[in-house]
């Protein structure tokens, strides 16, 4: 998987069906439809809970708001650093 909007975590999450070693923040960055019921406000200054429903929309594979919630602090803010310059990239790209 591993493209330029992909994130390494540092500690695997582990499903029944094997391990995720890498996260993509996709495309649905882009799409209004992801900050559905969120606050902008809160989603621009990093609120941990708008950025942790957020991810649960717009990564591949898709991570469920348990295994954001139980991720490594360092993977949680890892992929939500990745996840401001994707945006940004697909903001400008329109």
């Amino acid at each position: 998987m591993t493209s330029k909007n992909a994130f390494k975590l540092t500690r695997p999450i582990v499903r029944k069906d094997g391990e995720i070693s890498e996260v993509e923040i996709t495309g649905a960055i882009s799409q209004a439809g992801s900050l559905r019921g969120l606050n902008l406000i809160r989603v621009a200054n990093m609120d941990a809970d708008s950025i942790a429903t957020l991810l649960t929309r717009v990564t591949a594979p898709a991570l469920t708001q348990k295994e954001i919630n139980e991720m490594h602090m360092l993977d949680f803010i890892g992929l939500a650093e990745k996840m401001v310059p994707v945006s940004y990239t697909h903001l400008r790209a329109h």
